[in-house]
């Protein structure tokens, strides 16, 4: 008997049903993505191998299951490929369908740069067919759809209402039985009302919002309900970054970890008031039964139900010999319910974790009690860590990245999940019925989630802390090597004190060189052009200590914020955002959140409308003043002069059309900033092209500056005479590597190089200061300082 077989208490584990588990979970995957037809075949090969198999329990169980999931997977392969409304969808027809919603609509959010806004405005809505028209012809058939559609006309559409659609359809790009895609056409027409048990649903979670907006802050707020229910509507989109970045998203949506907390919390309250075993047990069904209900039944709900049930039998139970085998036949019965589930990432990464809680957790906890760590603490350090490393190669995989700080993150965050999501639930419970107890729970839930808003917030801030990684099944099989020999590593003592020897070797190197990097922040620096990517973010020192004025905020929250927190800004005296395109406001959020902020300030400009609106949401958030700049003015703080030079016409027409046909237009209405610092002359002009710097020189504007922010990330639209007039010493480029917009231009660089000028650039360099080194100006990259000529 190996130790791989052996639970933490000596006993056997039960292996029985992991074959029969694995092998028609590949049958269904094979179904999936192969056709019915290779499910057919594989179902033949199945079964012949349970009639073959004789008394072996394994095998028999392996090819029962299997033969039955190739039964499955076939029947209804074949039935979505001979599907009339497949047929249509291949042919990209126009359709009216009846559809019952299955689960709440989600956002589709696809990046923006320049006049390109992220499309939040559109939804996907995952719905059951019940009838479709198509050219005339009436068919009344099941099968699985998905709705793409504007977001307006969806606000109370909730699951499980039927509504009925028109749009254009279309084939689907997952081979998940779905049968075809519905670009939908305006807004649904709703053909019955929600289910009391839907609409009870519903006045709890709004209550559970409403009690956290009068406690919390705008980003504990909008966390909570995302944390308690997986509801993200009030999410503030810079913690959905941090949590991205941090590894942290899995908290935001309903998981097996969620019903184990909440069960676990009834079975201890329960055993603690004395109530007998089975008591207990009745109890936590019935806080099961409500918690699916609070969260919608939603079918991913319900699988987060089943294997929350499966981790709660493993660790608040404690016996892990009864939840192998349980966990096997969850797997078997929900591909059996709903095959699709075979290619799901959701499906797969809950499974993966719910088996470490099962397999390594319990062993991971008792070798660190066996180390003097406290049994509630070494539990709370091993459930995340087992967690994320079993998930860590299909996260990798899916996403091309490792994540270097998730572990860290979770660990941290893991004290705090738990009472966060019990008081939750006692909140949106009391909130219908006593919004004042409601509001008194929420205020003992606020540190909790205070808490986990900044471990995001500091974990996304990690410099580099996300590693690239080969996408694909290729890089989920290389990264899950690896975690293998790691952990095998880690059994013999010799090998343990190599990993760890070789682990502080690497910190000795990578500590010092990438995250305290010697000289960072550069002593005396004035300017810093902060590496955000495929936009700008410029930091402005002034004389007081941590304090300064930041010219526009990045394409993303985490980027801008971790530049900032680098520096160690914690105040800013002025926000200057150039122009409303997205790769100068997205971060905007993030600029803010934890710091003092005097006001925001913007030019004339107002276009894209979308832009302005959402400046006016997070600045309204924040509590922080929105204030106008025009040409002409000058601001002054200790150390810092700010002069607007620019822009020198009217700005357009504040029209969403107006942003979208012409995103030049909004980069001519950029404001033109001079800052007279103690390094010299600084020049920010924003992203202005030709006829901005034309006017700006027929203005005979003193453009003269020692350093200059190369407008527009150093793009093609950047005229000689311009540069000539500026005449830098150093020219900064913010600009995002590898991008898909030809920054920095060639003969742009060019004309900079035959200046003269000492040439800077984020992409290359990462984050780029100016200082006044010795009385005399001196530029600083991360790592390395030199002089300009």
């Amino acid at each position: 008997m190996t130790a791989a077989s052996v639970d933490d208490r000596g006993a056997p584990l039960d292996l029985r049903l992991v074959p029969a588990a694995l092998a028609g979970w590949a049958v269904v995957l094979a179904g999936l993505c192969l056709g019915y037809q290779a499910a057919a075949a594989l179902g033949g090969v199945s079964l012949l191998a349970a009639v073959l198999g004789g008394r072996s329990a394994a095998v028999l169980a392996a090819g029962g299951v299997s033969a039955a999931l190739a039964l499955v997977v076939g029947a209804q392969g074949w039935q979505v490929e001979h599907h009339p409304v497949r047929a249509a969808a291949d042919r990209g027809s126009v359709a009216t369908l009846v559809v019952q919603i299955r689960d709440d609509p989600h956002p589709l959010v696809t990046s923006g740069y320049g006049g390109r806004r992220p499309q939040p405005q559109r939804i996907v809505v995952s719905a059951g067919l019940e009838s479709a028209d198509l050219a005339g012809h009436q068919w009344r058939t099941g099968g699985r759809v998905m709705l793409l559609a504007p977001a307006a006309g969806w606000a109370g559409v909730l699951p499980g209402q039927r509504v009925r659609v028109s749009g254009l359809l279309a084939a689907p790009d997952r081979s998940d039985l779905t049968v075809a895609v519905l670009r939908v056409r305006g807004e649904p027409e709703v053909l019955a009302a929600p289910s009391a048990l839907q609409q009870g649903a519903e006045r709890l979670r709004s209550g559970l919002r409403e009690a956290s907006a009068q406690v919390l802050g705008p980003e504990a707020a909008g966390l909570l309900p995302a944390l308690v229910v997986g509801d993200t509507s009030a999410m503030v989109s810079a913690v959905k970054e941090e949590f991205r970045a941090a590894g942290l998203s899995h908290l935001t949506a309903v998981s097996g970890a969620n019903v184990a907390i909440v069960c676990g919390a009834v079975l201890g309250l329960a055993r603690l008031a004395g109530a007998g075993p089975r008591t207990a047990a009745v109890l936590a069904g019935l806080a099961l039964a409500g918690f699916v209900v609070l969260c919608r039944p939603s079918p991913s709900v319900l699988r987060a139900a089943v294997m929350g049930s499966v981790a709660l039998l493993a660790l608040v139970v404690g016996r892990r010999r009864s939840a192998l085998p349980a966990l096997c036949a969850a797997v078997c019965a929900l591909l059996l319910i709903d095959p699709a589930l075979g290619a799901d990432l959701g499906f797969a990464l809950s499974v993966l974790a719910t088996g470490a809680l099962v397999l390594l957790a319990p062993s991971w906890s008792a070798a660190l009690r066996r180390s003097g760590v406290p049994p509630g603490i070494a539990e709370a350090l091993a459930v995340p860590a087992a967690a994320h490393v079993v998930t860590a190669p299909v996260v990798a995989g899916f996403s091309g990245q490792v994540s270097l700080v998730a572990v860290v993150a979770n660990l941290l965050a893991a004290p705090a999940v738990a009472p966060a999501t019990v008081l939750g639930v006692l909140a949106a419970l009391l909130a219908s019925v006593q919004p004042g107890a409601a509001i008194l729970v929420v205020h003992l839930a606020g540190p909790a989630v205070g808490w986990l808003v900044a471990v995001g917030h500091h974990g996304a801030a990690v410099p580099d802390g996300v590693l690239r990684w080969p996408q694909g099944t290729a890089g989920g099989l290389l990264l899950a090597a690896v975690v293998v020999v790691v952990l095998l590593a880690l059994r013999a003592y010799r090998l343990r004190v190599l990993v760890a020897a070789g682990v502080a070797g690497a910190l000795v190197i990578l500590v010092p060189t990438r995250y305290a990097v010697p000289g960072w922040p550069a002593t005396g620096w004035v300017v810093v052009a902060c590496d955000v990517g495929q936009g700008d973010a410029v930091v402005l020192a002034t004389a007081e200590p941590q304090t300064a004025v930041l010219v526009d905020a990045g394409p993303e929250a985490a980027a801008v914020s971790g530049c900032l927190d680098r520096l160690g800004i914690r105040r800013l005296a002025l926000v200057v955002l150039s122009h409303l395109h997205a790769d100068h406001i997205g971060g905007l959020a993030g600029a803010l959140a934890g710091r003092t902020v005097g006001a925001v300030a913007l030019g004339p400009g107002r276009s894209p409308g979308w832009a302005f609106a959402d400046v006016m949401r997070v600045t309204s958030a924040a509590r922080v003043p929105l204030v106008a700049l025009s040409t002409g003015q000058q601001l002054s703080w200790p150390g810092l002069v700010l002069d607007v030079l620019g822009p020198l016409r009217a700005p357009p027409p504040s029209t969403e059309v107006a942003a979208e046909v012409d995103g030049t237009v909004v980069n001519n209405s950029s404001v033109v900033l001079r800052a007279s610092t103690p390094a010299g002359r600084v020049l920010l002009a924003g992203d202005v092209e030709l006829d901005a710097q034309a006017d700006l020189l027929n203005a005979s504007t003193d453009l003269r500056a020692d350093v200059l922010k190369v407008p527009h990330h150093g793009s093609r639209y950047t005229a000689v005479e311009f540069l000539s007039a500026v005449r830098p010493r150093v020219a900064m480029i913010s600009v995002g590597a590898q991008n898909n917009y030809g920054h920095p231009n060639r003969q742009v660089l060019g004309a900079l190089a035959a200046s003269g000028c000492e040439l800077l650039r984020t992409d290359l360099q990462g984050d780029l200061a100016v200082t006044t080194g010795n009385g005399r100006l001196e530029v600083v990259v991360r790592g390395s300082a030199h002089r300009p000529p």
